[in-house]
């Protein structure tokens, strides 16, 4: 999406699925962080279709805390900004944490590994966090009609873990999960230099030839073998949830 102020944002549309459909359009977008947004980005989100927006991030990404547990696991973070998430009116606004960030030892663990940044961390992250997956899916399921964009801070990870989970459970195929995945990588370079950050990519590069793979098999890796609506209902979404978040996309 070219919207003014949006970074590393896409509808999950036009995917093709398993039985030979397509994901439907104006139900689902991902993006990263909505910090320099502007008046008109945000009318453009809305006439496209935005009704509510699901910020993945850990409260001290989203305003300035005196004990920054994001920075402390060692998570590549943007400081947060200081005037706070600015949403306009007919829009609302969901705080739904995805990293249990207070599991410090979890993150250092996942840094120490390495595993941060690439795909390589969602099958840790899928098996020990699904509590946390499931309430952003609940959430999902009981927003108010209308698409939903929901983000993080690169847009790229915690974002691509629920957009796996999204595009998984309206069965598309692993393929385009992937790609759409991979997307991300050419799509930050504009917020990183909006930011004053270094690119990231060639350091998650650098991590994944070590393991003798790509980001792309890092996702497919992930998939094979996972029902994610098995997984999903362990965690404790119903199915009328699930229902209600596979039709958004059909």
């Amino acid at each position: 999406m070219t919207w003014e102020g949006f970074f590393n944002t896409r509808d999950l549309g036009g995917l093709p699925t398993t039985s030979g459909d397509m994901t439907g359009y104006g139900a689902f977008f991902r993006a990263a962080d909505l910090r320099f947004v502007t008046g008109t980005g945000w009318a453009q989100a809305r006439e496209s279709g935005v009704r509510t927006v699901i910020d993945l991030r850990n409260p001290d990404e989203i305003r300035p805390a005196e004990t920054p547990l994001t920075a402390q696991a060692g998570s590549a973070q943007f400081a947060a900004a200081s005037t706070g998430p600015a949403i306009p009116t007919g829009v609302d606004r969901l705080e739904v944490p995805l990293d249990d960030i207070d599991d410090v030892e979890f993150w250092q663990h996942v840094n120490r590994e390495r595993l941060n940044g690439t795909p390589l961390y969602y099958p840790v992250f899928l098996q020990r966090k699904a509590e946390r997956c499931a309430a952003v899916i609940k959430a999902m399921a009981h927003a108010d009609p209308g698409g939903i964009l929901f983000h993080c801070g690169a847009g790229r990870d915690r974002t691509g873990v629920i957009a796996l989970l999204l595009l998984a459970l309206a069965d598309v195929e692993p393929q385009a999960i992937a790609a759409d995945y991979a997307l991300s990588a050419e799509a930050l370079k504009a917020l990183f230099a909006a930011t004053g950050t270094a690119d990231q990519e060639p350091l998650i590069q650098a991590v994944l030839a070590d393991r003798g793979t790509t980001v792309e098999e890092g996702v497919l890796a992930t998939l094979e073998g996972f029902d994610v609506e098995q997984y999903l209902r362990a965690a404790g979404v119903t199915g009328r949830e699930l229902h209600d978040v596979r039709s958004r996309l059909s």
